[in-house]
C-alpha cells in the first residue's frame, strides 16, 4: 500500500512539472517569456555604402522579434569597429522593433580599399540573425574644385590687338568628367564643351580676341565630376580704356600658381591715395626681390605694372613686356608711389627703426603700465593667432631682425573646404580682453589686418592710423590640404597664410 502511493504522488509531481512548462515555454535566463520562438528579422537600409577616408558612415536599417531584441553588435576587425548596443541595458527591458542608426568615422589614415561590417542581432531567446555591409571607400562627395580662375571682375584694356588670355585650373577629389565654356555676345567664340576623361585635374589656357569697343561680356565655367557634382567659376570682363580701380595689389612671387597656392594675403593688397594714385609699403627680407602691381588678383594678366622696357622711368602695364621693379636692398622697408594714368612712379626706403606699430608693450615683457597710471601689472605680454579663446592662443615668434614681423613656429595644417575662424589676439590667463587685437576688412577674403578698438593710452602714441575694419574674424575657406605658414607684419597691418613647403 505505501508503496502505491509513493508512485501515485510521483506521477504527480511529474505532471505538475509538465504544465508549468508547457503554460511558461523557453525562457532566457533573465525569464522572458516567449511569444513565436522565430528568429529575429534585420533589414539594412543598404548592403553597400560608398564613402571615403575621414568621412562618417551611419550603419542604418530596421530590426524587429517579436521576442524582444536583446543586442545588436556591429564588428569589422580591419576597421577596428566591435560595437554592443545593449537595448536592454539602455531601454531596461528588451524592445520588439528598433531602428538601427549607428555613425562610424573611417579614420583618415585608413589604407584599406573596401571592408565588410557584421551586423548581428539577438533576441532574448539567443536567437540571432546577421547581415554583411560592404563599405567602400570609392565614394565622391566633393565638388569639383578651381583652384585658378578668373577674379570676379577683370579689365581688358583695349589696344590695337584686345585679347585675354582665359586661364583657369580645376581638380576632383575623384575623377573629372568635362567643363563648359560660355561668353555669349563674341563674335567667333563658340561655347566649348572640353573633356576631362576621368583625369583628377584639368588646366586650360586660350588667347580670345575681344572687339576694340567698350563692352562687358560674362565668362561661366563649369566643372562636372563622374558623379555628376559640379561647380561653376563666373567673372566680368569690361574691355575699357585705362580704369580707376578701386583695388590694386603688390606681387612678390614669379609665377601663377604662386598667386593662387595661398589662403590669403598674396598678392598684397596696397593703398590707392588718389584717382589712378597708389602708395606700396613693402618690408623687403631677400636683396633682389622683384615685384610687380596687379589690378586683379589670380594672374597677371590681361594688366601688369612693371618697368617699360624702353623706358625705366617709366610704367607700363602690358604683362608681355613688362619688367620688374627690382628691390636691391634688404632688411629694409620700401615705399613706391604711382601713377596709373600717367605711368610715373617714384621710390624711397625707410629703415626699421622708423616702421611703428601700435604694439602697446616689448614682446614679451612682464611689468605692464597696463592702465597708463603708472602702475604694474605682472604677467607676460605677447599675442598671437586665436580660433576661440584668449587663454588659447597660440603664440607668435618675434623675427630676430625686424620686430614688426611675427609669424607661427609650426605650420597650420588645414584640410580642404575647411572655413577658418581667427583673429589676432593678445593672450590673457583670464579670459577674455580685447587689449591688442587685430581684425579684418573682409571675413570671407580677408585684406587687411587692422588694429582695432584701440585707445590711445594702451598703444603707442605714435600710432595714428585710425581704425578701418570692424569686428570681423578672419574666416577664409582653404582650397588644398597642406601645411600653411602664418605670416604678419604689425607695421603693415598685413598678413599672409602661404604654403609651408
Amino acid at each position: 500500500m505505501k508503496t502505491k502511493n509513493y508512485f501515485f504522488t510521483t506521477f504527480l509531481l511529474w505532471t505538475f512539472s509538465l504544465s508549468v512548462l508547457w503554460f511558461t515555454g523557453c525562457n532566457d535566463d533573465d525569464g522572458y517569456p516567449e511569444v513565436d520562438g522565430q528568429n529575429p528579422v534585420l533589414t539594412l537600409t543598404t548592403s553597400h555604402i560608398q564613402s571615403g577616408v575621414g568621412r562618417t558612415i551611419t550603419i542604418e536599417g530596421s530590426v524587429s522579434d517579436k521576442d524582444g531584441i536583446s543586442a545588436i553588435r556591429l564588428e569589422c576587425d580591419d576597421l577596428n569597429l566591435d560595437k554592443t548596443i545593449n537595448l536592454i541595458e539602455i531601454y531596461e527591458k528588451p524592445l520588439e522593433t528598433y531602428d538601427l542608426s549607428y555613425k562610424f568615422n573611417i579614420q583618415r589614415d585608413e589604407t584599406g580599399e573596401q571592408f565588410t561590417i557584421k551586423v548581428t542581432v539577438t533576441d532574448v531567446g539567443g536567437r540571432t540573425v546577421s547581415e554583411d555591409l560592404l563599405v567602400t571607400l570609392d565614394g565622391d562627395f566633393e565638388k569639383p574644385l578651381f583652384t585658378l580662375s578668373p577674379d570676379k571682375n577683370v579689365t581688358v584694356l583695349i589696344k590695337a590687338e584686345t585679347k585675354f588670355n582665359l586661364r583657369f585650373s580645376v581638380s576632383d577629389d575623384r575623377a573629372l568628367d568635362y567643363v563648359t565654356i560660355e561668353i555669349p555676345g563674341i563674335d567667333g567664340f563658340t561655347s566649348l564643351r572640353l573633356e576631362a576623361n576621368g583625369e583628377k585635374t584639368f588646366d586650360f589656357v586660350e588667347r580670345i580676341t575681344l572687339p576694340n569697343i567698350e563692352q562687358m561680356y560674362n565668362v561661366t565655367i563649369t566643372a562636372v565630376d563622374r558623379m555628376g557634382n559640379e561647380s561653376v567659376a563666373g567673372s566680368i570682363i569690361s574691355v575699357s580704356e585705362m580704369p580707376d580701380f578701386e583695388k590694386m595689389y603688390l606681387a612678390d612671387v614669379a609665377t601663377v600658381e604662386e598667386l593662387n597656392s595661398d589662403v590669403f594675403g598674396v598678392p598684397m593688397r596696397i593703398e590707392r591715395t588718389g584717382a589712378y594714385q597708389y602708395k606700396a609699403n613693402y618690408y623687403n627680407q631677400q636683396a633682389g626681390t622683384k615685384i610687380f602691381f596687379l589690378p586683379q588678383k589670380s594672374d597677371f594678366s590681361p594688366i601688369c605694372f612693371g618697368l617699360d622696357p624702353e623706358d625705366s622711368s617709366k610704367l607700363t602695364d602690358d604683362p608681355e613686356t613688362v619688367k620688374p621693379i627690382v628691390l636691391e636692398q634688404a632688411n629694409i622697408y620700401y615705399e613706391i608711389t604711382f601713377d596709373t594714368q600717367n605711368s610715373t612712379y617714384s621710390i624711397r626706403t625707410y629703415p626699421i627703426a622708423e616702421a611703428i606699430n601700435p604694439i602697446p608693450h616689448k614682446y614679451g615683457s612682464t611689468s605692464l603700465d597696463t592702465w597708463g597710471d603708472g602702475g604694474s601689472w605682472l604677467q607676460e605680454f605677447y599675442f598671437g593667432y586665436m580660433t576661440s579663446n584668449p587663454r588659447e592662443v597660440e603664440r607668435f615668434s618675434q623675427d630676430a631682425t625686424n620686430p614688426n614681423l611675427f609669424y607661427l613656429e609650426e605650420p597650420l595644417f588645414l584640410e580642404a573646404g575647411t572655413q577658418m575662424n581667427f583673429v589676432i589676439h593678445n593672450w590673457h590667463s583670464d579670459g577674455w580682453w580685447n587689449y591688442c587685437t587685430w581684425r579684418v576688412d573682409n571675413s570671407a577674403e580677408p585684406e587687411i589686418f587692422g588694429y582695432y578698438g584701440k585707445e590711445a593710452k594702451y598703444t603707442n602714441p605714435a600710432w595714428t592710423k585710425p581704425d578701418h575694419v570692424g569686428d570681423n574674424w578672419a574666416k577664409p575657406v582653404v582650397n588644398t590640404t597642406g601645411n600653411y605658414k602664418l605670416i604678419f607684419d604689425a607695421h603693415l597691418e598685413r598678413a599672409k597664410l602661404v604654403p609651408a613647403n
